[in-house]
């Protein structure tokens, strides 16, 4: 059998009979992502909450839904999906007061650190909420492609897993991050890690190290880390927000390569940020003789979130069998978040001291 790569997977189902949304938050991340997925996945949207009145003000009127004057009136909708685009120290306030037996999906990161992400998770199992994370690019069209491309064996068994960035990320475009003493791994790395998770299960451990730049205030920008997986698999991660030099040698990226095969991954939205670049995926396959290139059905941004939204709906309908990025397994990808910080705070190995003549 020849690789069709029309053939791969890249899209999700979308639900029958789709729930209303109702948001809390009125950051960029719902005007720019959240809204513009559910209006092109048909996803009917009722309205939103946030305490910053002239903001909510903005976004509703922009997209013509409700501004719900509470959190208790936004909860009060009948039906509807949760969509708690808010602070990870804020979302397990929202999931207290929404009703039991409901359906929420949190944005990334599942709370500040590894004891927030276990609070969420006790409140959701004590008021029997099904919850998702945000770890929306698990569906992201070329990497829904890419999974289905190994679950059909093209690349054999995966041994070596590399991510790679050196790009300039525009962190003014966020002012709310100056200050937060967990950055670069906590609210972007993470998408990489939660998705390596996926694709390879979960570590044994990580070695890693995360820093700033003497040229900002951000805390972290620059992350190396490995996750180890034994003596089989290679995984790694070099991650540069402060590669200001030119578009030329700038780099978002994934090599993944199995004992017979191989895939390439470009990630275009962070390159030139916000306006982006397509993203690419070509795959080296199995008895192949020449890499080959997936045509692409839409782009992280937004497509991403519509398949992340209808995987909830369709689950919560009872389309969909399995919930993807759980909160109990969102819980997985927290705990290795917290275990790269613990290994970036603690002493690398000394090196052995020199003999005296």
């Amino acid at each position: 059998m020849s690789f069709d790569p029309a053939s791969l997977q890249q899209s999700w189902p979308l639900p029958a009979k789709p729930r209303p949304i109702v948001t809390f938050g009125a950051g960029s991340i719902v005007g720019d992502a959240h809204y513009p997925a559910y209006k092109k996945g048909g996803f009917p949207i009722a309205g939103l909450f946030d305490p910053d009145e002239a903001k909510a003000r903005k976004l509703t009127e922009a997209w013509g839904v409700t501004a719900y004057a509470s959190v208790a009136e936004a909860a009060a909708v009948e039906n509807a999906i949760f969509d708690l685009a808010t602070p990870p120290a804020r979302h397990a306030d929202i999931l207290k007061v929404l009703p039991e037996g409901s359906f929420a999906l949190i944005q990334k990161p599942m709370g500040s650190d590894l004891g927030q992400a276990s609070e969420i998770l006790r409140i959701c199992r004590e008021r029997n909420i099904t919850a998702a994370v945000n770890f929306q690019l698990r569906f992201a069209p070329l990497m829904l492609a890419l999974k289905d491309a190994i679950a059909q064996g093209w690349l054999g068994e995966v041994v070596d897993f590399d991510t790679w960035l050196a790009l300039d990320t525009p962190w003014s475009l966020w002012p709310f991050l100056n200050g937060l003493p967990r950055v670069e791994i906590a609210m972007h790395s993470i998408h990489y890690i939660d998705l390596i998770r996926q694709m390879l299960g979960n570590p044994l451990g990580v070695h890693a190290k995360t820093l700033g730049h003497p040229n900002h205030e951000v805390a972290q920008t620059r992350t190396s880390a490995i996750l180890d997986y034994g003596n089989r698999v290679r995984c790694s991660l070099s991650i540069n927000h402060d590669h200001k030099f030119g578009r030329r040698f700038q780099a978002c990226e994934f090599r993944v390569s199995g004992t017979e095969g191989a895939a390439y991954v470009k990630l275009g939205v962070n390159l030139d940020y916000p306006r982006g670049e397509p993203d690419e995926l070509m795959i080296y396959p199995k008895g192949g003789s020449n890499w080959v290139n997936v045509p692409l059905k839409g782009a992280w941004f937004p497509d991403a979130f519509v398949g992340r939204m209808a995987n909830l709906q369709r689950f919560a309908s009872g389309e969909d069998k399995d919930l993807v990025s759980s909160v109990e397994d969102g819980w997985h990808t927290m705990a290795l978040v917290e275990a790269a910080y613990q290994s970036s705070a603690a002493p690398a190995t000394p090196l052995a001291q020199k003999p005296e003549a």
